[in-house]
């Protein structure tokens, strides 16, 4: 064998891989590259250890409850005291997803299979209604709103009055999170199709932002819509400002799920994808 047909053997040996050490070392670039902010903006790691975290809600004494979406009955409902201790408020559940303050308790989602929305006050768990593969919840201080994924894809209203439940929309696709904003909008999450849209009572919801990463919690507040990418890697937390300005806070995420606003320009952020929550603050000049 001459010298040239060597060299051409060697060449095809070695370029299968090359092309994996490169795949293998984007994979690992995605996975350990750390967060970045955009200018005005601060990070911190809060909680660290937390598997499967996703949902977040402040308590009255100066901590968290937080879900841990575990699958098959191993989801749980934890409260994270402010001096730092853990309790746990609820076991049993099948990837519970959403949460929120309601009627002086909590109403928890559960992502796994057909299952209730749960109402937790005290020590009396009630299942309000039933609905397939629960994500997102909020509520307006009167009625509750959940909305499912796959296969069914609905938005839910549940009025506490009358234990009557409406589907406001069907035919979803992925539907993720729901907010209520401080004006009375309804806005939702089709992951699916990675927009935000306005429920609107009349039909013809409005689409605010499209084009988005697997997007997934939302939160919409006086200074605008917050929506993070429910990705495993590259995921962001996007700002919509007042002004329709569609800015990206954070970068290079994994699986962000809630985001929770405990002062202005003071947020926390539930990072499942490296088990942790993190403390995103705007600097003062920005506030």
């Amino acid at each position: 064998m001459s010298s040239p047909q060597r060299t051409r053997i060697f060449l095809l040996l070695l370029l299968p891989v090359l092309g994996l050490a490169l795949g293998l070392g984007v994979l690992a670039w995605r996975h350990f590259y750390p967060v970045t902010l955009a200018a005005g903006w601060s990070l911190r790691v809060l909680h660290d250890g937390l598997e499967k975290v996703s949902a977040l809600v402040e308590d009255d004494e100066g901590g968290l409850f937080v879900s841990q979406e575990l699958q098959d009955g191993k989801g749980r409902i934890l409260r994270l005291h402010a001096d730092g201790s853990v309790a746990h408020v609820l076991n049993g559940l099948s990837k519970p997803d959403g949460l929120v303050r309601y009627r002086g308790g909590l109403a928890i989602t559960q992502e796994g299979g057909r299952l209730p929305l749960f109402w937790l006050k005290g020590n009396r768990l009630t299942a309000l209604f039933n609905g397939e593969n629960f994500e997102g919840v909020a509520s307006d201080g009167n009625y509750l709103y959940a909305i499912e994924d796959k296969p069914s894809g609905r938005l839910l209203r549940y009025d506490p009055d009358t234990d009557e439940t409406t589907v406001l929309r069907d035919g979803l696709v992925e539907g993720e999170g729901v907010s209520i904003c401080p004006d009375g909008r309804v806005l939702y999450v089709e992951k699916g199709k990675g927009r935000v849209r306005e429920w609107r009572a009349e039909g013809n919801d409005r689409t605010l932002v499209e084009g988005l990463n697997q997007p997934g919690f939302l939160l919409c507040s006086a200074s605008g819509v917050w929506i993070s990418e429910d990705a495993t890697h590259m995921a962001r937390l996007l700002w919509l400002d007042t002004d329709g300005q569609l800015q990206v806070v954070a970068d290079h995420l994994r699986s962000a799920q809630t985001l929770l606003e405990v002062a202005p320009g003071r947020f926390l952020l539930a990072e499942q994808g490296r088990n942790r929550i993190l403390e995103i603050q705007r600097t003062p000049q920005e506030i």
